[in-house]
């Protein structure tokens, strides 16, 4: 990693720096049809338990964060672009002390607003920090679409929904995301179990 985890700020259980995790972003702006899909995705993150690293910002992150919080057993990794607030382990402490939530920060307590410097310096964290990254749409021209054609950013699997704002993502090697393995023809959802954290 880039950036070393003793550098970070940190609240809540390190042990989920272990798990194989997922980074989440989504443009700020985004269309409504993409909404179901990406909900469907984070079921699939919640039944394996599969650990979610995103700065949960947008609109479309924030409603991800609070369906993956339903599981109690949800790993997550919440990444800030400020510094970590003792509002949080408060705000938190339900999630924080079953061990299933970590906050990160590469900034001091200090600094309590989030510019778009932070921002970037967050997102490329976030991209060091992830096996792999589900982006279900990139604004073209946006500072997502920027972060992602850094070095760090290509060096990662990517998975993506098929539309044409995300072509130039799917034509540098990003996989169309479809979320077969949850639901059976019959409508059955999918029945393995889930592994124990």
């Amino acid at each position: 990693m880039i950036f070393p985890v003793e550098e970070l700020c940190l609240l809540g259980n390190k042990s989920l720096l272990e798990l194989p995790r997922t980074a989440f972003f989504c443009s700020r702006k985004y269309p409504a049809s993409i909404e179901r899909i990406t909900c469907l995705w984070a079921l699939e993150q919640r039944m394996h338990r599969r650990c979610v690293l995103s700065s949960f910002h947008s609109q479309l992150e924030q409603s991800v964060f609070r369906y993956l919080r339903q599981d109690p057993k949800q790993p997550i990794l919440y990444v800030l672009g400020r510094g970590i607030q003792t509002s949080l382990s408060m705000e938190y402490s339900r999630e924080i002390e079953l061990g299933h939530l970590l906050f990160l920060s590469r900034f001091s307590e200090e600094v309590t607003t989030v510019t778009p410097e932070s921002a970037y310096l967050r997102n490329l964290l976030m991209v060091d920090m992830a096996d792999d990254l589900f982006i279900p749409y990139v604004r073209p021209g946006g500072s997502l679409e920027r972060l992602l054609t850094s070095p760090m950013a290509r060096s990662k699997s990517v998975l993506t929904l098929d539309l044409p704002a995300n072509k130039a993502l799917i034509q540098r090697g990003a996989r169309i995301y479809r979320p077969k393995q949850l639901v059976g023809h019959l409508g059955r959802q999918w029945s393995s179990p889930r592994p124990r954290y």
